[in-house]
């Protein structure tokens, strides 16, 4: 079968077309067709089959914030938790969605491939979001004529009680599901695009715009339209909506199979890492030769490198113990033939020591990235915190405080567009370059973007203190201060988040792309774990010895500018360990 599908693969287009154009026919980077042939660049992938991956992305934001922005409130306010176990549940529910895409990634590069792992994992949670639209349906099927076997069914437990199993068993599937779908989507649609072809590859950086642009378009959407259908025309209707959506994104995706270009699975990512460390190790006690020639490298006609020869990865000279894995020792030599490993745990070829290599040099870059996140998590905690205690009156209207965070979303908006179709270009003209200037330089510009957020905040919380501990002051500042600082969280979103997505994906080796482009979803639980991690830190020496603390509960008592500054400075730190790492990290060579 596999000889007749090689046979298929040759002989139709030298039939169609003439010699001299069938190499420009067809992509440079392996890519196949749906049907498994080399695939055709005028018949798959680009922007035709991108459109659809960022609509399943767009109904799959809109499924997945319109239930996560106010489950908050209903966990209190049907199920009858208090703010504290509300407030827990969220967050450990929001964490295990930032981490099962790395579980997802591992299964889509080793196993299923990206869309086989998105069209399984949507699957399961638009089953997932049904089940937590069947927990508000409970009470209302309790009250249907004929009901009372489903009352009888759930006697020996209260409603809240049974409504709880099936909201908590709901929510987990869509962690899981969608920890398949996040992480294949961002690299599903770069793949559509052929890095062989210039063209092409400069419209990729455009695709990463798009999709976070996307992104906060369906988040501007959950967080309006669909929080308010929610509370104004109950829980049933407002947890059924987002499963139709993420239905009608699942069709999306399925709907334009034979427009996509897939790529082969080339076995787990982590055993290969593994592989190279136990074979270094082995060989801990000799030294790699000068002369890289000498290392074991597969030969180009070689089954494991067939159609990636040009993913061959060059040999770097750094990181020199992980060459070891690559020397050909007496024990790896066969009778005075070719060097071929008895085993992939003794000797391992020169790419695989390289995919390594880039790992562990992108590492401390996504440390960096870290505190960014870190950062973000305040627009929905310090940040609101500070507001109340802010004057929320605009005119006649009372802005609800957390509403300030529609100036980040806004921001965002605004800026995709303008970066991707004045900054771009521009900026190209000037440097040459094909996205105007390198993935780095954008992530660094977007990391000095949470020092002047902090700096804002600070400033402001200073002129709240002082003219709430003025005497007789009996006004408070407008909470449109705040505006600033929401607006540059964002700015460094449009510059960090997508600089680093195409950083990671662009930087990472063939059979780790979806594993790489997980560590910016991991990004994003490490930064909300190191933010309570720092608040914990910071109230434990604030607020010892009877002091009321830089965070109290009154914030008129404490001194929240303080907590600002601080991260203002830990920023800027960052920035300089950011600067240090991205000066003498060496791209890749393929």
């Amino acid at each position: 079968m596999a000889s007749g599908r090689d046979h298929r693969e040759h002989a139709v287009p030298l039939l169609a077309h003439p010699p001299a154009e069938t190499t420009e026919a067809y992509t440079t980077d392996g890519s196949l067709d749906f049907d498994g042939n080399r695939a055709l660049k005028h018949r798959t992938g680009g922007w035709r089959a991108c459109r659809s991956v960022l609509g399943t992305e767009f109904c799959y934001c809109l499924a997945f914030y319109a239930i996560s922005y106010n489950l908050v409130t209903y966990l209190t306010g049907v199920l009858g938790q208090s703010n504290v176990d509300a407030a827990r549940s969220v967050s450990t529910w929001q964490a295990t969605c930032f981490l099962t895409p790395l579980a997802g990634a591992v299964v889509a590069d080793s196993y299923w491939g990206r869309y086989r792992t998105m069209v399984v994992s949507c699957s399961v949670g638009v089953a997932g979001m049904l089940m937590t639209a069947l927990s508000a349906y409970l009470p209302l099927l309790a009250q249907m004529n004929g009901g009372a076997w489903f009352r009888g069914l759930i006697a020996t437990s209260n409603m809240a009680s049974a409504q709880g199993l099936v909201l908590f068993l709901g929510l987990y599937m869509i962690a899981f599901g969608l920890g398949g779908l996040r992480p294949c989507l961002m690299s599903f649609g770069a793949d559509q695009f052929d890095d062989g072809d210039p063209a092409e590859r400069a419209t990729k950086g455009s695709y990463f715009n798009g999709y976070v642009f996307t992104m906060h378009c369906a988040s501007a959407l959950s967080s309006t339209a669909l929080v308010w259908v929610e509370d104004h025309y109950g829980w049933a209707l407002g947890l059924t909506i987002p499963a139709a959506v993420l239905a009608v994104g699942l069709s999306c995706l399925v709907a334009a199979s034979r427009n996509y270009r897939f790529q082969r699975t080339r076995g787990s990512p982590l055993t290969s890492v593994c592989q190279v460390v136990v074979a270094a190790v082995r060989k801990f006690d000799i030294e790699p030769p000068a002369d890289c020639s000498l290392l074991h490298e597969l030969p180009e006609d070689d089954s494991g490198m067939k159609g990636v020869q040009t993913q061959r990865i060059e040999h770097t000279s750094d990181l020199r113990f992980f060459d070891k894995a690559a020397i050909v020792a007496a024990s790896d030599k066969e009778a005075g033939l070719a060097p071929a490993p008895r085993s992939p745990w003794r000797l391992c070829a020169v790419t695989q020591v390289e995919e390594l290599k880039i790992l562990v040099r992108m590492l401390p870059l996504w440390a960096t990235v870290v505190f960014f996140y870190a950062v973000s998590t305040h627009v929905t905690s310090t940040f609101v915190e500070q507001g109340m205690a802010m004057d929320a009156a605009v005119g006649s209207l009372r802005v609800p405080p957390a509403s300030l965070s529609f100036f980040d979303i806004l921001t965002v908006i605004v800026l995709v567009p303008l970066y991707d179709r004045a900054f771009v270009p521009a900026a190209r003209r000037l440097t040459g370059k094909d996205k105007g200037v390198t993935e780095l330089q954008r992530v660094g510009a977007g990391l000095a973007m949470p020092v002047l957020a902090m700096a804002a905040a600070a400033l402001v919380e200073t002129q709240r203190l002082r003219a709430a501990k003025a005497e007789g002051a009996k006004t408070k500042i407008s909470v449109l201060w705040q505006a600033p600082q929401y607006a540059l969280v964002g700015v460094g979103e449009v510059l960090t988040t997508i600089g680093q997505l195409d950083f990671f994906y662009g930087q990472a080796p063939p059979a780790m792309k979806t594993l790489c482009t997980a560590l910016g979803f991991l990004a994003v639980a490490a930064g909300g774990y190191l933010s309570s991690l720092l608040l914990t830190v910071v109230q434990w020496a604030t607020a010892t010895g009877g002091r009321a603390g830089w965070i109290p509960d009154d914030l008129n008592e404490g001194h929240l500018d303080r907590f600002f500054w601080m991260m203002a400075g830990l920023g800027c730190l960052n920035l300089t360990a950011f600067v240090s790492c991205a000066t003498r990290y060496k791209y890749r060579k393929a």
